[in-house]
């Protein structure tokens, strides 16, 4: 399946990718990951964003927010290239590329997958064996989605919001969501449409995309699995 150019849409939410150098690490002690919050929440404000979830990994980023404009997205992610990565390169004399290159993306359908995708971003520790639970790792935004934790970073999306009337609700609705695994096929899509960057959804999404951007979308070639419910 052929890679595609990212594509970005005010108001449509994106789970964006960015991975280390070589699949190397990023993030070496603690006060570099408090330092990519602190860079990610002036990049935010400034470029306009709003963030929903989000887990630093060692080796990689996941993030899944917002943009308010078409270029929110890249312009973030152009801030914290130059001044997370110089951060790095003087703290730790060393030089070269950081990032593996450029990040990817995908957009998500609210109806039915943005929740899947906060699920998928939350566990990304558990899944690699890091801690049992995802309430374990504090690098996630799962402690604020579902402890109620305070994050000044996170924008909560209307679909979170309506888990519940209470955040003391929210959380609890929030916290059942994680005692079902995510289906194998809700992972699948959103691994892949990330890797490709392609969007998540149904047909409906698809056209709705279609609309927005003015020209037909291709879906995936014949022979493997489409991202395209039925």
């Amino acid at each position: 399946m052929s890679r595609q150019t990212r594509m970005y849409i005010p108001g449509i939410p994106a789970h964006v990718v960015q991975r280390g150098h070589n699949r190397k690490a990023c993030f070496f002690a603690d006060n570099d990951y408090v330092l990519y919050k602190e860079v990610l929440a002036e990049a935010l404000g400034r470029y306009g964003g709003s963030l929903h979830a989000y887990c630093l990994m060692s080796n990689h980023i996941h993030l899944l927010l917002t943009p308010l404009y078409e270029d929110s997205i890249q312009r973030i992610f152009q801030h914290m290239g130059r001044q997370y990565a110089q951060h790095i390169n003087q703290s730790y004399r060393r030089t070269g590329a950081l990032w593996e290159g450029r990040h990817r993306g995908s957009l998500v359908c609210e109806d039915n997958y943005l929740l899947a995708c906060y699920r998928y971003i939350e566990l990304n520790p558990v899944n690699a064996g890091m801690v049992v639970m995802p309430e374990d790792y504090c690098w996630s935004s799962y402690r604020a989605n579902g402890c109620g934790a305070v994050d000044d970073l996170l924008t909560p999306h209307q679909n979170y919001k309506d888990l519940g009337e209470t955040s003391k609700e929210r959380c609890f609705a929030y916290r059942e969501l994680f005692q079902t695994p995510l289906a194998d096929q809700d992972i699948h899509d959103i691994r892949v449409a990330t890797k490709t960057n392609r969007w998540v959804g149904d047909a409906r999404f698809q056209e709705r995309l279609e609309n927005a951007l003015g020209r037909k979308l291709s879906i995936a070639k014949p022979g493997r699995p489409s991202l395209i419910k039925k």
